[in-house]
């Protein structure tokens, strides 16, 4: 039984590098599954009403009586 253990010593490094492969594989599967934080967040009303005023969609009056009632 003693005299077999040194045959198989050629298999411990084959088994930590399997090990360590499993480890960075499974780590890149968790990373990747994770959400990823997107630039798309949903704008707030002063925003919208900023960036339709920019665009020119509504005139002086209107965004200024539509931010008083955002207040």
């Amino acid at each position: 039984m003693m005299g077999s253990l040194p045959m198989l010593g050629w298999l411990w490094p084959l088994l930590i590098v399997i090990g360590l492969a499993m480890i960075a594989v499974g780590t890149i599967v968790l990373v990747r599954r994770r959400p990823i934080p997107t630039a798309n967040r949903t704008s707030t009303a002063r925003e919208l009403l900023d960036a339709r005023y920019a665009r020119g969609e509504i005139d002086d009056d209107d965004y200024q009586h539509r931010r008083g009632q955002l207040r």
